[in-house]
């Protein structure tokens, strides 16, 4: 089953295109059931998921009260969960409209 972890500090304002760009299954070899937990340490942090050509969660609140630089758990934070098809591109946008804080996050990626 292969994941990927993410942290990073968004500036004011700033955006980040695709959290998991280099990631090796950015573009999925098999279809797969995915999971996603993101969280901030900022209540101002906005998420978009896209896999493929399907919205999965447009622009939506990240959970906040996060620790920089602790990967988040299923006990605190609810998944985002969807399935996708081989060669979907896997995009997850971060944007923050406040002044900036620090997006943690890690995805899983269960075959069929």
């Amino acid at each position: 089953m292969p994941q990927k972890n993410f942290s990073a500090a968004l500036g004011a304002g700033a955006t980040n295109d695709n959290i998991f760009s280099n990631w090796q299954y950015q573009y999925l070899p098999w279809p797969a059931r995915l999971k996603l937990l993101v969280r901030s340490t900022v209540a101002t942090t906005l998420v978009t998921v896209t896999s493929g050509s399907e919205t999965i969660a447009e622009e939506s609140p990240v959970q906040a009260g996060g620790t920089a630089g602790v990967i988040p758990a299923e006990l605190n934070t609810p998944p985002v969960v969807w399935d996708a098809a081989a060669g979907d591109f896997i995009k997850v946008k971060v944007r923050d409209t406040g002044a900036g804080g620090t997006v943690d996050a890690v995805i899983y990626a269960f075959p069929h």
